[in-house]
């Protein structure tokens, strides 16, 4: 049994990415405590099973259709789930990809769609939220960032460079906008085995068993771990905590 979180009642919040692996975990922990959701994704299919799983829920999420690289198309979005839920309470910046590459394949194209895909986004759609949150008195933003770049994962260089960007610029938004009582925080998750994980990385049960036997708690860390610790930062539980990055990786040695 796990806490529910009251504040989080009615309260609009926006995820990004949210159609499959820790997004869609994010999504139906927020349904399940009564938010009402908006999420941005372009997976159709993942994106559509989800809302219909979640059908029956106080608040049935909202899919918008978004490519996040399309900055334009990222602020019409929040546009329009502002118009169809209200000002946005909460922002979760999910969405990301941890494609391997080596030094040298990276391109400049290559660097400029990672750093678009994992990093700019953020920026942006903290832009196109701050005034809604700021109209409400407040806001929580929630940064995913992740312990890569904490412990140099090989192969990731340009998606490491922008999950400890994402870390910086985490603390320095949390001063310009605590003013306004909008916190924001940063997760760092370690290796959490979704779906696409097992797909690319952990295909047998032994790498999946290699990678907990590295962290001090013996347990496959899952999506919804996150989402839990997530729902702690939106809430009001957590209203004085802000420019922190949470690691939240079972204590991977």
């Amino acid at each position: 049994m796990f806490a529910t979180f009251p504040s989080l009642v009615d309260r609009a919040v926006l995820i990004t990415g949210g159609g499959s692996g820790i997004g869609a975990a994010l999504v139906e922990a927020f349904t399940a405590n009564g938010a009402k959701v908006a999420f941005l994704d372009i997976l159709d299919a993942e994106s559509e099973g989800l809302v219909a799983r979640l059908g029956d829920a106080r608040h049935r999420p909202l899919f918008l259709r978004c490519d996040l690289c399309d900055i334009a198309a990222l602020t019409a979005a929040i546009q329009n789930a502002r118009h169809a839920l209200g000002p946005i309470a909460v922002l979760v910046n999910n969405a990301a990809s941890d494609d391997r590459h080596e030094l040298d394949q990276i391109t400049p194209e290559y660097w400029d769609r990672q750093i678009a895909v994992n990093l700019r986004h953020q920026l942006f759609a903290i832009q196109a939220v701050r005034p809604q949150m700021r109209a409400l008195g407040g806001g929580s933003i929630i940064n995913l960032s992740s312990i890569s770049w904490m412990r140099g994962a090989p192969r990731l260089a340009v998606y490491t460079a922008a999950k400890a960007a994402i870390v910086g610029m985490t603390r320095t938004l949390a001063v310009d906008l605590g003013p306004e009582n909008i916190r924001v925080n940063a997760i760092a998750p370690g290796a959490v085995i979704t779906e696409r994980q097992r797909r690319l990385w952990y295909q047998t049960e032994a790498q999946v068993q290699a990678v907990v036997d590295r962290q001090c708690l013996k347990r496959v860390l899952l999506a919804d771990e996150v989402a839990r610790l997530a729902l702690f930062l939106a809430a009001d539980d957590s209203r004085m905590i802000t420019k922190q990055t949470l690691v939240i990786d079972a204590g991977l040695l």
